[in-house]
């Protein structure tokens, strides 16, 4: 499915929490009848307790607020805000909180990873943050690094569409029918602004590679700069025949990875590519600052992409995903000042020469991890596929 691009909205790039949960929580305090909210993580630190209270106090004001956090990713979120949350009239599912053990059947594997937020079906906010704290965990010294997109406008269509066929199919299946959607405000369709964007998903049934294509075609018509970055990158083939294509017609190619990962696994397997990579002409960059969690790309400085989706097996393949597509220059040169800031203060260029003078046995160490992340997705029923 190719993107449907759709004119008149006006878009905010937002960077990290210190400008999301602000612009998040105003939007749910001015509420009026409805608000939606998804999370793949919702923790119970300073950060989601106050869009808890939040909720709660929309809540209290007689609106409409319906909380669907995912069964793993929220598992804290279960054990400690859950029964607050209910006991304060907010609406919550939990989506597969059937997960009770590790398993690789791929309906366990399948989670709810997007971050979508809609509000009066007039603002919406797509991305890749989480509702937690971006200075949790150990040692970090500078806030996780990610990105959300405010969205006013006739995008708001598309984007309540899902989220409210989300709420009712979760609904239906976990019984809670009480939760079934009565009504809700319909979508703004006027124009708010003068950005052409688009939003897609991936789900498992109509939308399995949508998200991935829609990178696929801005990459192939790429005449001058691409730049991704991405918090877990394991490309399948197709896309890295994309950006190696990309780099030989002269693109300037850049890739923007985790330095600082709290999955090495995952890491070390993206590091077995870079050999390829590197060899065609692509620059990469690992983010040593803090976490890098963002899943963003400009290309050419004209299109951009904002979202939840990683490039790796697990979101192209299994999970729920979200992305926001843009033609806009001032939105894209936004995002590629920001891409090139936070290259300039955390990353650490990984030389092609200095790659191959590495040890051997981490060379090796990286293709084994790599065929373990290969073998995962194999016995979850997706060989082949990536």
């Amino acid at each position: 499915m190719s993107v449907a691009w759709l004119r008149g909205n006006a878009l905010t790039l937002l960077e990290n929490g210190a400008e999301f949960f602000p612009a998040l929580q105003a939007a749910i305090d001015g509420a009026a009848t409805e608000v939606f909210l998804e999370t793949y993580i919702f923790a119970a630190d300073d950060t989601g307790r106050g869009i808890a209270a939040a909720l709660r106090r929309a809540a209290g004001r007689g609106v409409t607020v319906r909380l669907m956090v995912d069964g793993f990713g929220g598992r804290e979120f279960v054990a400690t805000l859950l029964d607050e949350l209910v006991a304060g009239g907010v609406n919550v599912l939990i989506y597969r909180r059937e997960l009770a053990a590790f398993s690789l059947r791929r309906h366990r594997l399948r989670r709810l990873h997007r971050k979508l937020a809609v509000i009066d079906g007039r603002i919406a906010f797509v991305g890749g943050i989480n509702i937690i704290s971006d200075f949790d965990g150990p040692g970090l010294v500078a806030p996780r690094h990610d990105y959300s997109v405010r969205v006013e406008g006739p995008l708001l269509g598309p984007i309540h569409s899902t989220v409210a066929h989300v709420w009712e199919v979760v609904a239906w299946a976990s019984f809670r029918r009480r939760l079934h959607l009565t009504a809700g405000p319909p979508a703004c369709a006027a124009a708010c602004g003068d950005v052409e964007a688009g939003f897609l998903i991936r789900d498992n049934i109509r939308h399995r590679r949508d998200i991935e294509d829609a990178y696929l075609v801005a990459i192939a018509a790429a005449r001058r700069e691409v730049i991704l970055a991405n918090a877990y990158f394991l490309p399948g083939w197709r896309f890295r025949q994309a950006l190696l294509g990309a780099a030989r017609r002269g693109v300037r190619v850049t890739l923007l990875t985790q330095g600082w990962t709290d999955h090495p696994l995952q890491q070390r397997a993206t590091r077995a590519l870079y050999g390829q990579l590197l060899a065609g002409g692509v620059r990469i960059f690992e983010y040593h600052l803090s976490h890098l969690h963002a899943k963003v790309a400009v290309v050419d400085e004209r299109w951009a992409t904002v979202g939840s989706s990683n490039i790796d097996p697990f979101s192209l393949l299994l999970a729920r995903e979200a992305n926001v597509f843009v033609r806009d220059t001032a939105f894209a040169e936004d995002l590629r000042r920001r891409l090139d800031r936070a290259i300039a203060d955390g990353g650490r260029e990984i030389s092609a020469d200095a790659w191959e003078r590495g040890p051997r046995l981490q060379r090796l160490i990286n293709w084994l991890a790599f065929g373990a992340v290969r073998l995962m997705i194999g016995l979850a029923g997706y060989g082949g596929r990536h």
